[in-house]
């Protein structure tokens, strides 16, 4: 079976078509128009073995803000959708990721109940022409449609870009596990029975 979705959305503010697969090679063809999203996209998906494509088209000339946040509202349906009835998944994902001077962890339960932490403190409000509260926005909205537990912790660093770079990249290491499948594992992992 492929775990794979292809999503489509269309708005007056963006026009996003996303196709994403959990097992495959690390392969990333992405036109975002956001330089930045479009480096950290890359980054988690090279490090979670996902292929991901985008061709996102948005009112970038307002901001990149409805871009951002609706690409990661594409991609966390099409995680939720390519899980299928998640039936042998790990379901939890933890991972370390050191850059440079930066260290980030973030750790998944794809449990079917969304929520959101988030603890660091960037020190920059920009990197290039990216607004750096984009990340905030993005997380959330990948969490609220995947429909997962996401806990994200910036433990310390110096550098923005750096730090946000670690966060993508424990993402994608992080969901790598969680959505891996676990011969062990009869039906799903949950003494209720469902995710």
């Amino acid at each position: 079976m492929v775990r794979q979705a292809v999503i489509s959305r269309t708005t007056n503010e963006t026009d996003i078509q996303l196709e994403f697969t959990i097992d495959g090679e690390g392969k990333a063809e992405l036109e975002t128009g956001v330089p930045f999203l479009t480096h950290m996209l890359d980054l988690f998906t090279k490090h979670g073995q996902f292929n991901l494509k985008v061709n996102a088209k948005g009112d970038i000339e307002v901001d990149d803000h409805h871009t951002t946040e609706d690409i990661g509202i594409c991609l966390g349906q099409a995680l939720r959708e390519s899980l299928g009835d998640k039936k042998g998944i790990k379901r939890y994902g933890n991972a370390f990721v050191p850059m440079d001077e930066a260290l980030a962890q973030v750790v998944v339960d794809l449990s079917n109940r969304p929520h959101f932490e988030f603890r660091g403190e960037f020190p920059s409000q920009k990197v290039g022409t990216f607004d750096v509260e984009l990340v905030h926005e993005f997380l959330w909205k990948l969490a609220l449609e995947a429909r997962m537990n996401l806990h994200v912790i910036v433990h310390y660093g110096r550098n923005t870009h750096h730090m946000i770079e670690a966060v993508f990249k424990a993402l994608g290491r992080a969901l790598d596990e969680a959505t891996m499948i676990d011969p062990r594992v009869q039906g799903v992992p949950s003494t209720k029975g469902m995710l």
